[in-house]
Protein backbone atom coordinates (compact mmCIF):
# COMPACT_ATOMS: atom_id res chain seq x y z
CA UNK A 1 0.00 0.00 0.00
CA UNK A 2 1.14 3.32 -0.90
CA UNK A 3 0.77 4.28 3.14
CA UNK A 4 3.28 1.37 3.62
CA UNK A 5 5.62 3.32 1.48
CA UNK A 6 5.96 6.65 2.66
CA UNK A 7 6.19 5.42 6.32
CA UNK A 8 9.60 7.00 7.76
CA UNK A 9 11.56 5.51 10.50
CA UNK A 10 8.35 4.00 11.81
CA UNK A 11 5.90 7.31 11.51
CA UNK A 12 3.16 7.05 9.36
CA UNK A 13 1.86 9.59 7.57
CA UNK A 14 -1.76 11.31 7.96
CA UNK A 15 -4.00 9.80 5.67
CA UNK A 16 -6.73 12.21 4.07
CA UNK A 17 -10.93 11.39 4.03
CA UNK A 18 -11.65 9.73 1.40
CA UNK A 19 -14.28 11.20 -0.95
CA UNK A 20 -16.16 9.65 -3.71
CA UNK A 21 -14.28 10.12 -7.64
CA UNK A 22 -11.69 11.92 -6.18
CA UNK A 23 -9.36 9.20 -5.17
CA UNK A 24 -7.52 9.32 -8.41
CA UNK A 25 -6.40 12.51 -7.63
CA UNK A 26 -5.46 11.97 -4.48
CA UNK A 27 -3.24 9.47 -5.38
CA UNK A 28 -1.10 11.11 -8.27
CA UNK A 29 -0.66 14.16 -5.50
CA UNK A 30 0.60 11.55 -3.02
CA UNK A 31 2.47 9.88 -5.60
CA UNK A 32 4.12 13.90 -6.69
CA UNK A 33 4.84 14.90 -3.20
CA UNK A 34 6.69 11.13 -2.37
CA UNK A 35 8.88 11.97 -5.21
CA UNK A 36 9.84 15.36 -3.87
CA UNK A 37 10.29 14.10 -0.21
CA UNK A 38 12.50 11.28 -1.20
CA UNK A 39 15.37 13.10 -1.61
CA UNK A 40 15.25 15.55 1.69
CA UNK A 41 14.05 13.01 3.70
CA UNK A 42 17.59 11.35 3.18
CA UNK A 43 19.73 14.58 3.17
CA UNK A 44 18.07 14.91 6.80
CA UNK A 45 18.94 11.60 7.74
CA UNK A 46 22.60 11.89 7.29
CA UNK A 47 22.70 15.20 8.85
CA UNK A 48 21.10 13.87 11.93
CA UNK A 49 23.90 11.48 12.64
CA UNK A 50 26.35 11.93 15.02
CA UNK A 51 30.14 11.82 14.13
CA UNK A 52 32.00 8.89 13.98
CA UNK A 53 34.68 9.43 16.69
CA UNK A 54 36.82 6.59 15.07
CA UNK A 55 37.07 8.96 12.15
CA UNK A 56 37.71 11.76 14.07
CA UNK A 57 40.80 10.02 16.02
CA UNK A 58 42.46 8.96 12.77
CA UNK A 59 42.46 13.04 11.50
CA UNK A 60 43.24 14.33 14.51
CA UNK A 61 47.16 14.36 15.34
CA UNK A 62 47.38 14.69 19.49
CA UNK A 63 49.86 17.36 20.73
CA UNK A 64 51.71 14.77 22.95
CA UNK A 65 51.75 11.10 22.74
CA UNK A 66 51.13 11.80 26.87
CA UNK A 67 48.22 13.54 26.33
CA UNK A 68 46.25 11.28 24.18
CA UNK A 69 46.69 7.79 26.30
CA UNK A 70 46.23 9.73 29.79
CA UNK A 71 43.06 11.67 28.76
CA UNK A 72 39.47 9.78 30.02
CA UNK A 73 36.81 9.18 27.34
CA UNK A 74 34.67 11.88 28.29
CA UNK A 75 37.65 14.20 29.24
CA UNK A 76 37.10 18.27 27.53
CA UNK A 77 39.27 19.19 24.57
CA UNK A 78 41.15 21.40 27.18
CA UNK A 79 41.74 18.53 28.86
CA UNK A 80 42.88 16.26 25.68
CA UNK A 81 44.75 18.71 23.26
CA UNK A 82 46.75 20.70 26.39
CA UNK A 83 48.63 24.03 25.07
CA UNK A 84 52.29 24.17 24.13
CA UNK A 85 54.54 25.28 26.81
CA UNK A 86 57.74 26.36 24.36
CA UNK A 87 59.93 25.15 27.27
CA UNK A 88 62.77 24.96 24.56
CA UNK A 89 62.14 28.29 23.21
CA UNK A 90 61.51 30.28 26.31
CA UNK A 91 63.28 29.10 29.40
CA UNK A 92 62.13 29.96 33.12
CA UNK A 93 64.15 32.42 35.16
CA UNK A 94 66.36 29.48 36.03
CA UNK A 95 66.88 28.10 32.77
CA UNK A 96 69.33 29.07 30.37
CA UNK A 97 70.15 28.79 26.79
CA UNK A 98 73.35 28.21 24.98
CA UNK A 99 75.24 30.78 23.53
CA UNK A 100 76.40 30.60 20.45
CA UNK A 101 78.91 32.63 18.20
CA UNK A 102 78.87 33.68 14.61
CA UNK A 103 81.33 31.02 14.00
CA UNK A 104 79.58 28.52 14.85
CA UNK A 105 77.52 28.49 11.66
CA UNK A 106 80.52 29.25 8.98
CA UNK A 107 80.93 26.27 6.82
CA UNK A 108 82.53 23.10 8.53
CA UNK A 109 86.22 22.68 7.02
CA UNK A 110 86.60 19.66 4.33
CA UNK A 111 88.02 16.62 5.82
CA UNK A 112 91.76 16.39 5.02
CA UNK A 113 92.29 13.74 2.10
CA UNK A 114 94.75 10.84 2.60
CA UNK A 115 96.99 11.51 -0.02
CA UNK A 116 98.20 15.19 -1.05
CA UNK A 117 96.50 16.35 -4.37
CA UNK A 118 99.06 16.16 -7.09
CA UNK A 119 99.23 20.54 -7.97
CA UNK A 120 99.28 23.35 -5.74
CA UNK A 121 96.68 25.78 -5.98
CA UNK A 122 98.23 29.51 -5.77
CA UNK A 123 96.91 32.83 -3.37
CA UNK A 124 95.70 35.97 -4.51
CA UNK A 125 97.35 36.92 -1.86
CA UNK A 126 101.04 36.31 -0.45
CA UNK A 127 100.66 34.58 2.61
CA UNK A 128 102.91 34.30 5.75
CA UNK A 129 105.12 33.07 7.12
CA UNK A 130 106.96 31.66 3.91
CA UNK A 131 108.46 28.48 4.23
CA UNK A 132 110.88 27.25 1.47
CA UNK A 133 109.92 23.48 1.05
CA UNK A 134 113.14 21.35 2.26
CA UNK A 135 113.30 19.53 -1.22
CA UNK A 136 114.32 22.06 -3.88
CA UNK A 137 115.70 21.78 -7.76
CA UNK A 138 118.29 24.60 -9.30
CA UNK A 139 116.17 27.17 -10.81
CA UNK A 140 116.48 28.21 -13.83
CA UNK A 141 114.23 31.18 -15.84
CA UNK A 142 114.09 33.94 -17.91
CA UNK A 143 112.24 36.84 -16.15
CA UNK A 144 111.44 40.35 -18.40
CA UNK A 145 113.22 42.84 -16.08
CA UNK A 146 112.80 46.99 -16.74
CA UNK A 147 116.53 47.73 -15.52
CA UNK A 148 118.38 45.35 -17.87
CA UNK A 149 120.29 45.94 -20.81
CA UNK A 150 117.48 47.02 -23.58
CA UNK A 151 115.33 48.18 -25.33
CA UNK A 152 117.15 51.38 -24.80
CA UNK A 153 116.28 54.96 -26.01
CA UNK A 154 119.41 57.16 -24.45
CA UNK A 155 122.73 58.26 -25.88
CA UNK A 156 125.87 56.50 -26.59
CA UNK A 157 128.49 58.26 -24.00
CA UNK A 158 131.54 56.87 -26.18
CA UNK A 159 130.02 59.54 -29.11
CA UNK A 160 127.42 61.50 -27.60
CA UNK A 161 124.97 60.90 -30.15
CA UNK A 162 121.90 59.05 -29.66
CA UNK A 163 122.28 55.01 -29.31
CA UNK A 164 119.40 54.44 -31.94
CA UNK A 165 121.29 56.61 -34.71
CA UNK A 166 119.76 54.63 -38.22
CA UNK A 167 116.22 55.14 -39.36
CA UNK A 168 114.86 53.43 -42.40
CA UNK A 169 110.98 52.88 -43.00
CA UNK A 170 109.84 53.67 -39.68
CA UNK A 171 112.65 50.87 -38.33
CA UNK A 172 115.18 52.37 -35.82
CA UNK A 173 118.45 50.70 -35.20
CA UNK A 174 121.86 51.40 -34.47
CA UNK A 175 125.27 51.20 -36.68
CA UNK A 176 127.71 49.88 -34.76
CA UNK A 177 131.43 50.24 -35.16
CA UNK A 178 131.80 47.69 -37.59
CA UNK A 179 129.70 49.54 -39.63
CA UNK A 180 126.71 47.23 -39.80
CA UNK A 181 123.56 48.23 -38.65
CA UNK A 182 121.67 45.62 -35.86
CA UNK A 183 117.51 47.18 -36.04
CA UNK A 184 116.25 47.90 -32.73
CA UNK A 185 113.62 45.59 -33.12
CA UNK A 186 115.37 42.37 -33.71
CA UNK A 187 118.45 43.41 -31.79
CA UNK A 188 117.73 45.50 -29.05
CA UNK A 189 114.96 44.51 -27.83
CA UNK A 190 114.55 42.17 -25.39
CA UNK A 191 114.58 42.87 -21.72
CA UNK A 192 114.66 39.12 -19.78
CA UNK A 193 117.19 38.03 -17.50
CA UNK A 194 118.50 34.59 -16.82
CA UNK A 195 118.11 33.76 -13.01
CA UNK A 196 119.75 30.72 -11.72
CA UNK A 197 119.24 29.66 -8.11
CA UNK A 198 120.60 26.65 -6.93
CA UNK A 199 119.23 23.71 -4.97
CA UNK A 200 121.72 24.66 -2.00
CA UNK A 201 121.20 27.93 -2.06
CA UNK A 202 120.79 29.05 2.14
CA UNK A 203 119.68 33.09 2.13
CA UNK A 204 120.63 32.58 5.85
CA UNK A 205 124.10 31.63 5.24
CA UNK A 206 127.07 34.37 3.37
CA UNK A 207 126.09 33.83 -0.09
CA UNK A 208 126.90 36.50 -3.36
CA UNK A 209 125.35 37.45 -6.44
CA UNK A 210 126.94 36.57 -9.96
CA UNK A 211 126.52 39.03 -12.73
CA UNK A 212 127.19 37.96 -16.03
CA UNK A 213 127.60 39.71 -19.16
CA UNK A 214 127.79 37.04 -22.13
CA UNK A 215 129.57 38.78 -25.15
CA UNK A 216 128.97 39.22 -28.92
CA UNK A 217 126.71 36.72 -31.21
CA UNK A 218 125.17 35.42 -28.04
CA UNK A 219 121.34 34.73 -26.63
CA UNK A 220 120.58 33.67 -23.25
CA UNK A 221 119.24 29.65 -23.61
CA UNK A 222 121.39 28.93 -26.59
CA UNK A 223 124.81 30.02 -25.30
CA UNK A 224 124.46 31.00 -21.92
CA UNK A 225 123.11 28.34 -20.47
CA UNK A 226 123.52 25.65 -23.10
CA UNK A 227 126.48 26.03 -24.71
CA UNK A 228 129.00 28.10 -21.64
CA UNK A 229 127.20 26.19 -19.24
CA UNK A 230 127.33 29.14 -16.75
CA UNK A 231 124.07 28.06 -14.28
CA UNK A 232 125.74 24.73 -14.19
CA UNK A 233 128.83 26.31 -13.05
CA UNK A 234 127.26 28.47 -10.13
CA UNK A 235 125.68 24.61 -9.05
CA UNK A 236 128.98 22.88 -9.40
CA UNK A 237 131.16 25.11 -7.84
CA UNK A 238 129.48 24.73 -4.22
CA UNK A 239 129.78 28.37 -3.28
CA UNK A 240 125.99 29.62 -1.97
CA UNK A 241 125.81 31.62 -4.81
CA UNK A 242 122.53 32.86 -7.46
CA UNK A 243 123.06 33.83 -10.94
CA UNK A 244 122.29 37.26 -13.04
CA UNK A 245 122.45 37.16 -16.60
CA UNK A 246 120.98 40.17 -18.64
CA UNK A 247 120.59 39.59 -22.10
CA UNK A 248 122.69 41.93 -23.99
CA UNK A 249 122.50 42.74 -28.02
CA UNK A 250 120.91 39.63 -29.12
CA UNK A 251 123.29 37.10 -31.55
CA UNK A 252 124.95 40.57 -32.67
CA UNK A 253 128.62 41.50 -33.14
CA UNK A 254 127.94 44.49 -30.99
CA UNK A 255 129.34 45.37 -27.06
CA UNK A 256 126.90 48.09 -26.50
CA UNK A 257 125.84 48.56 -22.66
CA UNK A 258 122.08 49.32 -23.10
CA UNK A 259 121.09 51.18 -20.28
CA UNK A 260 124.24 49.91 -18.42
CA UNK A 261 125.47 53.06 -19.96
CA UNK A 262 123.50 54.85 -17.50
CA UNK A 263 124.66 56.47 -14.24
CA UNK A 264 122.87 54.84 -11.16
CA UNK A 265 121.07 51.40 -13.49
CA UNK A 266 123.30 48.83 -12.48
CA UNK A 267 122.00 49.58 -8.94
CA UNK A 268 118.88 49.44 -10.17
CA UNK A 269 119.32 46.22 -11.99
CA UNK A 270 120.34 44.58 -8.62
CA UNK A 271 117.27 46.21 -6.87
CA UNK A 272 114.75 45.07 -9.13
CA UNK A 273 116.63 41.36 -9.10
CA UNK A 274 116.09 40.86 -5.45
CA UNK A 275 112.97 41.13 -5.78
CA UNK A 276 112.44 38.66 -8.79
CA UNK A 277 115.19 36.82 -6.76
CA UNK A 278 113.24 36.82 -3.30
CA UNK A 279 110.08 35.53 -5.39
CA UNK A 280 111.54 32.36 -6.77
CA UNK A 281 113.26 31.68 -3.88
CA UNK A 282 109.81 31.55 -1.70
CA UNK A 283 109.84 34.39 0.10
CA UNK A 284 108.76 37.60 -1.20
CA UNK A 285 109.93 39.69 2.11
CA UNK A 286 113.62 38.77 1.71
CA UNK A 287 114.43 41.24 -1.26
CA UNK A 288 116.27 43.21 1.46
CA UNK A 289 118.56 40.60 1.92
CA UNK A 290 119.47 39.65 -1.58
CA UNK A 291 119.76 43.38 -2.41
CA UNK A 292 122.36 43.22 0.63
CA UNK A 293 124.71 40.54 -0.81
CA UNK A 294 128.43 40.79 -2.09
CA UNK A 295 128.49 41.08 -6.12
CA UNK A 296 130.90 39.47 -8.04
CA UNK A 297 130.81 40.76 -11.94
CA UNK A 298 131.77 38.54 -14.94
CA UNK A 299 132.63 39.60 -18.54
CA UNK A 300 133.12 37.72 -20.97
CA UNK A 301 134.98 39.43 -24.44
CA UNK A 302 131.98 42.13 -25.45
CA UNK A 303 131.07 41.84 -21.60
CA UNK A 304 133.80 44.08 -21.11
CA UNK A 305 131.69 47.29 -21.83
CA UNK A 306 128.58 46.95 -19.38
CA UNK A 307 130.97 45.69 -16.80
CA UNK A 308 133.36 48.63 -17.20
CA UNK A 309 130.74 50.79 -16.88
CA UNK A 310 128.82 49.32 -14.13
CA UNK A 311 131.55 49.79 -11.86
CA UNK A 312 132.33 53.25 -12.83
CA UNK A 313 128.90 54.81 -13.12
CA UNK A 314 126.65 52.00 -11.60
CA UNK A 315 126.27 53.04 -7.86
CA UNK A 316 127.22 49.73 -6.23
CA UNK A 317 131.28 49.79 -7.00
CA UNK A 318 131.49 48.86 -2.93
CA UNK A 319 129.16 46.48 -2.61
CA UNK A 320 130.95 44.64 -5.89
CA UNK A 321 133.39 42.36 -4.13
CA UNK A 322 135.24 40.60 -7.10
CA UNK A 323 135.60 41.08 -11.09
CA UNK A 324 136.71 38.19 -13.30
CA UNK A 325 137.41 38.99 -16.98
CA UNK A 326 137.45 36.06 -19.13
CA UNK A 327 139.59 37.31 -22.34
CA UNK A 328 137.57 40.57 -22.29
CA UNK A 329 139.84 43.77 -22.00
CA UNK A 330 139.66 45.23 -25.03
CA UNK A 331 139.42 48.86 -23.65
CA UNK A 332 138.00 50.75 -20.33
CA UNK A 333 141.42 50.14 -18.75
CA UNK A 334 141.18 53.37 -17.09
CA UNK A 335 137.71 52.29 -15.10
CA UNK A 336 138.94 49.21 -14.20
CA UNK A 337 142.65 50.37 -12.88
CA UNK A 338 139.99 53.08 -10.86
CA UNK A 339 138.11 50.30 -9.15
CA UNK A 340 141.17 48.17 -8.48
CA UNK A 341 142.92 50.76 -6.68
CA UNK A 342 140.11 51.94 -4.68
CA UNK A 343 138.40 48.67 -3.48
CA UNK A 344 141.20 46.98 -2.23
CA UNK A 345 139.41 44.45 -0.14
CA UNK A 346 138.13 43.08 -3.29
CA UNK A 347 139.74 40.80 -6.12
CA UNK A 348 140.28 41.56 -9.59
CA UNK A 349 141.05 38.53 -12.24
CA UNK A 350 141.85 38.54 -15.66
CA UNK A 351 142.68 35.94 -18.16
CA UNK A 352 143.54 36.25 -21.88
CA UNK A 353 144.88 34.86 -24.92
CA UNK A 354 146.95 36.64 -27.23
CA UNK A 355 144.23 38.21 -28.53
CA UNK A 356 143.63 40.31 -25.77
CA UNK A 357 147.31 40.25 -24.29
CA UNK A 358 148.63 43.75 -25.12
CA UNK A 359 145.36 45.58 -23.33
CA UNK A 360 145.74 43.27 -20.44
CA UNK A 361 149.86 44.13 -20.38
CA UNK A 362 149.35 47.69 -20.02
CA UNK A 363 147.17 47.06 -17.58
CA UNK A 364 149.07 45.37 -15.47
CA UNK A 365 151.78 48.28 -16.23
CA UNK A 366 149.16 51.04 -14.66
CA UNK A 367 148.23 49.00 -11.66
CA UNK A 368 151.95 48.18 -11.04
CA UNK A 369 152.93 52.03 -11.17
CA UNK A 370 150.21 52.81 -8.70
CA UNK A 371 151.84 50.29 -6.18
CA UNK A 372 149.24 47.26 -6.59
CA UNK A 373 151.15 43.92 -6.59
CA UNK A 374 149.98 41.59 -9.30
CA UNK A 375 149.92 38.22 -9.28
CA UNK A 376 150.49 36.15 -12.47
CA UNK A 377 149.86 32.82 -11.08
CA UNK A 378 146.07 31.32 -10.40
CA UNK A 379 147.37 28.51 -7.83
CA UNK A 380 147.70 31.26 -5.54
CA UNK A 381 144.59 31.69 -2.97
CA UNK A 382 142.27 33.90 -3.51
CA UNK A 383 141.95 36.91 -1.44
CA UNK A 384 140.61 40.21 -0.77
CA UNK A 385 142.93 42.44 -2.85
CA UNK A 386 144.15 39.68 -5.01
CA UNK A 387 145.32 40.76 -8.18
CA UNK A 388 145.47 37.72 -10.54
CA UNK A 389 146.30 38.08 -14.59
CA UNK A 390 146.29 34.56 -16.04
CA UNK A 391 147.88 33.85 -19.77
CA UNK A 392 146.04 30.75 -21.71
CA UNK A 393 148.45 29.60 -24.27
CA UNK A 394 147.65 28.13 -28.21
CA UNK A 395 144.71 25.87 -28.45
CA UNK A 396 142.46 27.86 -25.91
CA UNK A 397 139.90 29.19 -28.16
CA UNK A 398 138.45 32.58 -27.87
CA UNK A 399 134.73 30.82 -28.09
CA UNK A 400 135.03 28.21 -25.96
CA UNK A 401 136.62 30.22 -23.37
CA UNK A 402 133.52 30.25 -20.81
CA UNK A 403 134.14 26.37 -20.23
CA UNK A 404 138.12 26.22 -21.07
CA UNK A 405 140.00 28.56 -19.92
CA UNK A 406 143.74 28.44 -17.79
CA UNK A 407 141.04 25.27 -16.84
CA UNK A 408 137.89 23.86 -17.28
CA UNK A 409 135.11 25.56 -16.12
CA UNK A 410 137.05 28.86 -15.03
CA UNK A 411 133.99 30.58 -13.38
CA UNK A 412 133.46 27.37 -11.21
CA UNK A 413 136.84 27.49 -10.21
CA UNK A 414 136.93 31.24 -9.02
CA UNK A 415 134.05 30.45 -7.23
CA UNK A 416 135.24 27.47 -5.63
CA UNK A 417 138.25 29.94 -4.17
CA UNK A 418 135.63 31.80 -3.04
CA UNK A 419 134.02 29.53 -0.83
CA UNK A 420 137.29 27.83 0.21
CA UNK A 421 139.04 31.36 1.60
CA UNK A 422 136.94 32.19 4.89
CA UNK A 423 138.42 35.66 4.48
CA UNK A 424 136.25 36.16 1.32
CA UNK A 425 133.15 35.13 3.54
CA UNK A 426 131.06 33.33 1.28
CA UNK A 427 129.55 29.93 2.64
CA UNK A 428 129.58 26.55 0.25
CA UNK A 429 125.59 25.40 -0.76
CA UNK A 430 127.11 22.13 -0.27
CA UNK A 431 127.49 20.14 2.92
CA UNK A 432 129.99 19.32 4.29
CA UNK A 433 130.68 16.04 3.16
CA UNK A 434 130.59 17.07 0.20
CA UNK A 435 132.17 20.07 -0.28
CA UNK A 436 135.37 20.76 -2.64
Amino acid sequence: MVGDYLRFHGTDCARPARQPGARAHARLRLAATALLLIPASLLIAQCSRAPDPGALAANVRPVSAQASTQAAPDATFDERFPASQFRDRFPSAGETLAQHQLSDFAPRPAVARAEPAPYRVASLEPQVPYHRPSAQQDMTTLVSMKYSAFPYYGDNPQSDSAFLNVASGGRRGHRSYSGRVYWENETYNDSRVLVHIPETFDLRKPGVIVVFFHGNGATLERDVRDRQLVPQQISESGANAVLLAPQMAVDAADSSAGKFWQPGNFRRFIMESADQLARLYGDPGAAKDFAKLPIVIVGYSGGFLPTAFSLDVGGLSDQVRGVVLLDAVYGQLDKFANWIEAHRSGFFVSSYTHYTAPHDHELMHMLRAKGITVSEDMDAPLRPGSVVFVETGDGITHRSYVTQAWTKNPIEQVLMKMAAAPSMKVASGLPASASR
